[in-house]
């Protein structure tokens, strides 16, 4: 229970890395990040562009145009990695636990998006 607080305190406020997050069972990720903003998508929508789901389908950011600038100022990442291409597709590879989607919008702002 110890490593899994420190696990989950280094995701939130340390440098934690994308295979830090994915170790995570469901039970501990939904406990983390239990008071952040949360969005449900469909498998259908996972071929979409990054953009197109956090702007227009889960509304983490007010524009497609703000998400852009962002992601080119190296501001959002996905997973805990940097977003590199606003454009790039989102796809099952990128699921976490076989279902979710985590979004950082700067350093402190958290998204977690359900893909049922």
């Amino acid at each position: 229970e110890l490593e899994k607080a420190q696990a989950a305190s280094n995701i939130l406020f340390g440098n934690a890395t994308s295979e830090a997050l994915r170790s995570l069972d469901e039970a501990t990720l939904l406990q983390v990040f239990e008071g952040v903003p949360q969005f449900s998508i469909t498998r259908a929508d996972l071929d979409k562009s990054f953009v197109d789901i956090v702007a227009d389908l889960c509304k983490v950011f007010p524009s497609k145009g703000e998400c852009r600038k962002m992601v080119q100022g190296g501001g959002v990442q996905l997973n805990k990695e940097k977003v590199q291409d606003a454009m790039r597709a989102v796809s099952e590879a990128d699921l976490i636990a076989g279902k979710y989607l985590l979004v950082q919008r700067g350093k402190k702002n958290y998204y977690l998006i359900t893909v049922e």
